[in-house]
C-alpha cells in the first residue's frame, strides 16, 4: 500500500528505544484480542487505504522503538509530509509575499490557498470566516485580548478549565476597568449548570472608557480541556451569544473558543457552532510546522476588533513625520504584522492531506478507543490490599468514548502506593524515560483544572509557591498532596501496542500485587514492592569493614585521582570539587550535558603547589597554582542545579584551554570560601544544622561513599535482571560484557567488607579516628551510564533502569551515601599549605571503618 504522499525515501531511526517497543511481543497477548473484539470498528482505520500497522511503519520510522504518548502536547509529523515539503522547497522558488515578483506572487498564492484550506477543514467558507495566521494558538488568543473593545462595563468570563494563555486575557479586561470571572460549567445540554466564582475587578482608571457605548463582553472556553480531556458542549456557544450572561439590554456577548487541543482528534464544524473567535495551532493537528497557528474570526464579528499597533504589510499608506496612517481594509492584512511565515504556511496543505485522507471522525474513534482501553485497565489495577493504584481525573473516563463522546483521547491520573501515599508525577515521568516512554506531567499550564481535580485550594497553591514550587520543577508532592498529575494522550498514529506498553510499565514499576517480578536468587534484604531497602539489625554484617580507596575530584565532573592518604578540610577532602566549569550563562557544566568532561584528568602536586590538568585533545597541560599570587580575580555568580553560588574567575589562557579541550565555550571558576553550606534534608532522620559545615561544588554532601559489596550486587542484578526479562535483554545484547566499577559513581570513599547496602542503615561512622555523619542516600541520574574511562554513554546497558528496579525510594534511585564531617572550624584559608605533613587531619586508605546504626 502507498504511504500518505507516495514517497519511498529512507528516514533515520531515532537513537532511543523503548524496552516495550517491539510490537511482536504483544501478538498473542489476550488483552490485545480483547481490545479487538470490542473496538474492531473503531480502531486502526478498517475501511481506509492504510492499516494502522503499515501507517506506523511507513510514515513514522523516526519513532524507532519509542512509545510516544504526549499528543496533547504535540502530535508527530509523518515522514512523507516532511519529505514532500522538502521536495517542494527544492523545486520551487518562493519570495516575500509583500512584493510583485513572480516568486513573491507564488508565495501569495500559497498563503491564499492555505487560508481556504484551513477554513475548509472547519467546514466554513471565506465569506463566513477569515483566517489570520499567527505564531501559534497563544498568539491568536493574545491578539483577541489586545484588539477586543474593552470598557469599564465589559465582562470577561471563562471556564475554570482553561489554559494560561486564555487566563492571560483578563489582564486586558481588568486594565480597561472591566471585570473578570471564572465559571464552573458542569453537564451538557439541558442538564448544563453554571457556577460563577468571585468577580475580579481593579480600580477603574481615569482614562478607562466609561461606557459611552453599549459594552461588548467575552466568554472563553476550550473545545477540549488539555488537562483532563473533557470536551465541552459546543451548544454553549449559542447560549452565550444569545445573552445567557447579559446584565443589561443590548449588552453584546462574544465567544472565544480555544480549539488548540480539541481539533487535532475531533471534528470542529464552525458552520454548526459559529464561535466568534477560534484559536488553533497546526502542530497539534499534524505535527509540522511548529510556531504557526491561526485565529479564525467570524466575518460578522471582525468589525469590533480595534488594533493599535501597525506593522509592515498592515497599512495602505503612512507618513513618517505626520500622525497619519491608513490601514488595510482586509482583516487578515490588518492583523498580520510583518511578513507571514510563508514557507511554513506552504507546508500546511500536506498536513491537512494526511489528516483528511484518514478522516477526522475516524481519527477520533481510533484515538478514543485507545484512551478508553487504557483508562479501563489502569482503573482496574489494585494493590494486594485491594486499594486502587490509579486515581483517574477524566470527567467521564469509564463511559464509551465513541463518535459522540464528551471525552478526548487523554487519560490523566496520579498513583497511590499501597500505604496510601502519593507517587510523585516526576518519578513516573523519569522512570518512563528510562524505558523509552514519553509522557507529560505537571499541571499542563491549566491551573484551574489542576486545582479542581487535585482538590487544591487557593491557600494550598499559595503555600506551595512559598515552599518553592513553580511550574516545571521537581516538587511533585508537598504536604502529602500532589501538585500535578500524569497525562498520557493518543494521536492518529498511536497503536494498541503503545497502550499495552504503558499499562505494563505502570504495572511493573508501581503495582504492589503481593509478588516481586524482579526478585533474584539470594535476596536477603530487598523488598521490591515497597521499592526500598528493608534492613534492620538482624542483617548487619559481622565482617570487618575498611576504607578501600580515596578519590579526589578537584574540578567538578572532571576526572579525579586516587591516593593512599589525603587531608581533610572543613568542606570535605581538601580541594575536592574546589573548581568548576561554567558556560557563558554562568551555569555549572556537568557530564550530563558534556560527558567528555571525564576525559579531563587532574592531579595535585602539594610539593609544587599546583593543580595539573591534561586532556587528550590538548598538546600542553595546564598548571594552575593552588595559591595564586594575585587575589584580584573577579567574583562571578553561578547557577548550580538551580542554586545560586559564587566563584572566582580564572585567567584568559585558562578559559581558552578548557574551551578548546571540550569544544565548548566555558571558563574555570574557583569556590569562594563559605559561599555554600550543607543543608538539612527534609524528612531525614539524621539532620545536620544549616550554616555550620561548608560545602564545595559537590551537589549535596561533603563526601560520597559507596560499598564494593553493593557494587558487586549491582553487577549481579544487572546481568540476572536482563536474562530474566527478555524485554530488557532484547536491546542490551552487549550487557553481559559490561561490568561497572566503583568509579562509575564518582565516590570519594570506597569501603570493602560488609553486606550489600548495609550502608543504608548507618547513622554515623568512624574511619581511622575521623567521625562522619550520614546525611542519607545519593540520588542517581543518567550520569551513571557514562563510562568514566571513555566518556561514552552506555545507555543501552540500562544500568540506571536495573538500579531503579530495587533501589527506588519515593521518586529517588539511591546508591551510595552522602556524608558530612563531624568537626568544623579546624581549617581556614591560611592553613592550606603546600606540604601535606603540615596539615593536621589526614584520612588513610586501609583504615578500619566502625559504624553506628
Amino acid at each position: 500500500m502507498p504511504s500518505l504522499q507516495g514517497h519511498e525515501h529512507d528516514a533515520g531511526l531515532s537513537k532511543g528505544h523503548s524496552v516495550y517497543g517491539n510490537h511482536a511481543e504483544y501478538c498473542d497477548d489476550p488483552r490485545k484480542q480483547e481490545f479487538y473484539s470490542i473496538y474492531k470498528e473503531q480502531y486502526g482505520y478498517p475501511k481506509g487505504e492504510l492499516s494502522i500497522d503499515q501507517l506506523r511503519a511507513d510514515e513514522f520510522p523516526h519513532l524507532g522503538g519509542n512509545i510516544y504518548l504526549d499528543h496533547a502536547g504535540a502530535t508527530l509529523y509523518s515522514k512523507s509530509q516532511v519529505l514532500a515539503n522538502v521536495e517542494d522547497l527544492c523545486k520551487n522558488l518562493y519570495g516575500n509575499p509583500h512584493s510583485q515578483s513572480l516568486c513573491s506572487n507564488a508565495s501569495s498564492d500559497v498563503v491564499s490557498n492555505a487560508r481556504e484550506g484551513v477554513l475548509k477543514f472547519f467546514n466554513v467558507t471565506p465569506a463566513e470566516y477569515k483566517c489570520v495566521f499567527t505564531a501559534g494558538a497563544t498568539a491568536a488568543l493574545k491578539l483577541v485580548g489586545e484588539c477586543f473593545p474593552w470598557t469599564d462595563e465589559s465582562q470577561f468570563c471563562y471556564t475554570m478549565e482553561n489554559h494560561n494563555s486564555v487566563l492571560g486575557i483578563r489582564e486586558y479586561a481588568l486594565a480597561a476597568g472591566g471585570s473578570a470571572c471564572a465559571v464552573e460549567v458542569e453537564g451538557c445540554g439541558q442538564q448544563q449548570s453554571f457556577t460563577l466564582r468571585a468577580r475580579q475587578r481593579r480600580n477603574v482608571c481615569s482614562h478607562c472608557d466609561s461606557g459611552r457605548r453599549l459594552p461588548f463582553s467575552l466568554f472563553a472556553f476550550p473545545s477540549e480541556c488539555n488537562f483532563s480531556g473533557r470536551k465541552f458542549d459546543l451548544g454553549l456557544i449559542k447560549s452565550i451569544q444569545d445573552g445567557y450572561f447579559s446584565r443589561t439590554i443590548g449588552e453584546k456577548w462574544m465567544v472565544l473558543l480555544d480549539a488548540a487541543k480539541g481539533c487535532g482528534t475531533s471534528q470542529l464544524d464552525l458552520s454548526m457552532y459559529p464561535a466568534d473567535f477560534v484559536a488553533i495551532s497546526f502542530y497539534k493537528i499534524f505535527g509540522y510546522p511548529t510556531g504557526l497557528g491561526a485565529l479564525l474570526i467570524r466575518t460578522r464579528s471582525s468589525g469590533i476588533l480595534q488594533k493599535k499597533y501597525f506593522g509592515g504589510g498592515t497599512v495602505a499608506a503612512c507618513l513618517a513625520d505626520v500622525d497619519f496612517v491608513q490601514r488595510r481594509e482586509g482583516i487578515e492584512q490588518m492583523l498580520e504584522d510583518g511578513t507571514v511565515p510563508f514557507l511554513g504556511i506552504a507546508a500546511l496543505h500536506r498536513g491537512f492531506l494526511a489528516i483528511n485522507r484518514l478522516g477526522i471522525s475516524n481519527i477520533q474513534m481510533h484515538a478514543g478507543s485507545l484512551a478508553m482501553f487504557t483508562a479501563l485497565h489502569l482503573s482496574g489495577l489494585k494493590h494486594a490490599n485491594g486499594s486502587n493504584l490509579c486515581i483517574l481525573y477524566n470527567s467521564n473516563s469509564l463511559t464509551y468514548w465513541g463518535n459522540k463522546c464528551n471525552q478526548g483521547p487523554t487519560v490523566t491520573f496520579n498513583l497511590r502506593r499501597i500505604d496510601g501515599t502519593w507517587v510523585g508525577y516526576r518519578e513516573v515521568e523519569k522512570l518512563a524515560s528510562l524505558v523509552g516512554i514519553h509522557i507529560r506531567t505537571g499541571c499542563f499550564c491549566n491551573p484551574g483544572a489542576c486545582s479542581k481535580f487535585l482538590g487544591l485550594s487557593e491557600s494550598d497553591v499559595r503555600a506551595n509557591l512559598e515552599a518553592g514550587h513553580v511550574c516545571w520543577d521537581d516538587h511533585d508532592v508537598i504536604d502529602g498532596k500532589p501538585t500535578g498529575a500524569v497525562r498520557v494522550s493518543f494521536g492518529y498514529m498511536s497503536t494498541i501496542e503503545d497502550a499495552l506498553a504503558f499499562i505494563d510499565y505502570i504495572h511493573k514499576f508501581f503495582l504492589n500485587d503481593g509478588g516481586c517480578s524482579l526478585k533474584l536468587p539470594g535476596d536477603p534484604f530487598i523488598d521490591c514492592n515497597l521499592s526500598r531497602i528493608n534492613i534492620n539489625g538482624d542483617h548487619k554484617s559481622n565482617q570487618k569493614i575498611h576504607l578501600e580507596s580515596i578519590t579526589i575530584y578537584p574540578i567538578k565532573s572532571c576526572g579525579g585521582f586516587t591516593v593512599d592518604s589525603w587531608p581533610l578540610s572543613d568542606s570535605g577532602l581538601l580541594y575536592d570539587r574546589e573548581w568548576a566549569l561554567v558556560n557563558s550563562s554562568g551555569i555549572v557544566l556537568t557530564q550530563k550535558k558534556c560527558p567528555m568532561m571525564c576525559m579531563i584528568k587532574t592531579h595535585i602536586e602539594f610539593s609544587n603547589g599546583i593543580l595539573i590538568v591534561s586532556s587528550p585533545n590538548m598538546e600542553t597541560r595546564l598548571e594552575i597554582p593552588l595559591f595564586p599570587a594575585s587575589e584580584e580575580a573577579a567574583i562571578i555568580r553561578v547557577n548550580m542545579c538551580g542554586e545560586r553560588s559564587f566563584g572566582k574567575s580564572s585567567a584568559k589562557e585558562v578559559t581558552e584551554w578548557f574551551t578548546l579541550a571540550l569544544n565548548t565555550q566555558c571558563s574555570l571558576i574557583r569556590r569562594q570560601p563559605k559561599s555554600r553550606q550543607v543543608h538539612s534534608r527534609v524528612g531525614s532522620e539524621t539532620q545536620v544544622s544549616e550554616n555550620t559545615r561548608e560545602l564545595s561544588y559537590a551537589n549535596e554532601g561533603q563526601f560520597l561513599l559507596v560499598s564494593q559489596a553493593s557494587i558487586d550486587e549491582l553487577n549481579r542484578r544487572t546481568i540476572l535482571t536482563l536474562h530474566q526479562n527478555p524485554k530488557l535483554h532484547r536491546q542490551s545484547t552487549a550487557i553481559s560484557g559490561v561490568k561497572v566499577d566503583a568509579m562509575r559513581f564518582r565516590p570519594n570513599f570506597v569501603v570493602a567488607g560488609g553486606c550489600p547496602f548495609e550502608e543504608d542503615s548507618w547513622r554515623t561512622l568512624d574511619i581511622g579516628g575521623h567521625r562522619f555523619t550520614v546525611l542519607g542516600g545519593c540520588n542517581r541520574c543518567k550520569m551513571i551510564n557514562i563510562d568514566q574511562s571513555t566518556g561514552r554513554s552506555e545507555e543501552e546497558s540500562n544500568l540506571l533502569l536495573a538500579l531503579s528496579s530495587y533501589r527506588r525510594n519515593k521518586g529517588k534511585i539511591l546508591f551510595g551515601v552522602l556524608l558530612a564531617n563531624s568537626f568544623s572550624g579546624d581549617y581556614d584559608e591560611e592553613q592550606r599549605t603546600t606540604h601535606e605533613g603540615q596539615i593536621g587531619k589526614v584520612i588513610k586508605a586501609g583504615s578500619r571503618v566502625d559504624v553506628e546504626i
